[in-house]
């Protein structure tokens, strides 16, 4: 990975982000009232919630695409990639640096959403400046040599706003308004701040499994159902590539639910686990738990 300068650079507000954000949020409003709401339009954006969040984001983003938590067929890595970009958190390649990122430099100036800044900015300040260095073209393709040639990644960070255009007037012309409004914003809007909430309170509130060096990762119970199992954010961070986030028994992950069933099914291979046990020499400063990672075969 490359290391990024050390000299406090000169941020950009992004006017455009900034609207999208505003009009986005405006829009999920409108969910309040009675002519833009059906029990359709809810069941609707119950189910694309999860869907988007938990296949899309947690598991095809997050855990398979940037961690490689596990080994999937090609339409099937494609199908919840796809599904990930209509969660409209960018497309997949500038997603996938911005979070490599983020491991690189955890709470450091080398980390885009830094909690050492403020929570503000963990969870949403910093996706409305453009950064000079996080957001180079040069630095995102150093840190997705992986993908960053792949031809459909590629097409889903040219046009994951615009398929969600599409999908908007799909649903318009199924339900009318009141499935825009459930199923585009406010769904928009709710995955939005569940990802977020990784990134800020995951960093503020709860309870610390590993003592990390200069890592303020959390593991947050809340954040854990809001964003299905990413809330045990310091397991993660203790353990990257580990497909399963909830390590202990009381520490429930949806998305490791998805992916245990694709594995009875043959479908996800050689998948990477943390397995932990309690610390028999820890003090006050150390670990509580220790672990290892290893491989399950399907």
């Amino acid at each position: 990975m490359p290391t990024l300068s050390r000299v406090k650079p000169k941020l950009t507000f992004n006017k455009g982000i900034a609207g999208f954000f505003i009009f986005l949020h405006l829009g999920a409003l409108l969910a309040f009232f009675p002519f833009a709401f059906s029990w359709s339009a809810v069941a609707l954006m119950l189910f694309l919630h999860w869907l988007t969040a938990s296949i899309g984001i947690c598991f095809g983003y997050h855990r398979y695409l940037t961690h490689r938590g596990m080994d999937l067929p090609k339409w099937l890595a494609n199908t919840i990639v796809f599904i990930g970009s209509l969660a409209c958190q960018n497309g997949p390649i500038k997603w996938v640096a911005h979070h490599r990122m983020h491991h690189a430099g955890s709470d450091t100036e080398r980390d885009p959403h830094s909690a050492k800044n403020s929570l503000w900015w963990a969870h949403l300040g910093w996706m409305v400046y453009k950064h000079p260095e996080f957001d180079d073209d040069k630095v995102i393709q150093n840190y997705t040599k992986d993908i960053s040639d792949n031809k459909f990644y590629q097409f889903l960070e040219k046009n994951y706003i615009k398929n969600q255009f599409v999908l908007g007037f799909i649903f318009l012309a199924i339900g009318g308004l009141p499935w825009v409004v459930w199923g585009i914003f406010l769904r928009l809007v709710l995955v939005y701040h569940g990802t977020w909430f990784v990134n800020s309170a995951a960093h503020a509130f709860g309870y610390k499994n590993f003592e990390l060096e200069n890592d303020l990762s959390t593991n947050c119970w809340w954040v854990a159902i809001l964003a299905y199992g990413e809330g045990w954010h310091n397991n993660h961070h203790a353990f990257p590539k580990s497909a399963q986030h909830g390590l202990r028994p009381m520490e429930l992950d949806i998305t490791w639910m998805a992916i245990w069933t694709l594995k009875k099914m043959g479908l996800a291979k050689n998948i990477r686990v943390a397995k932990v046990k309690r610390s028999t020499n820890a003090t006050s400063i150390d670990s509580a738990f220790e672990g290892e990672m290893v491989k399950q075969a399907a």
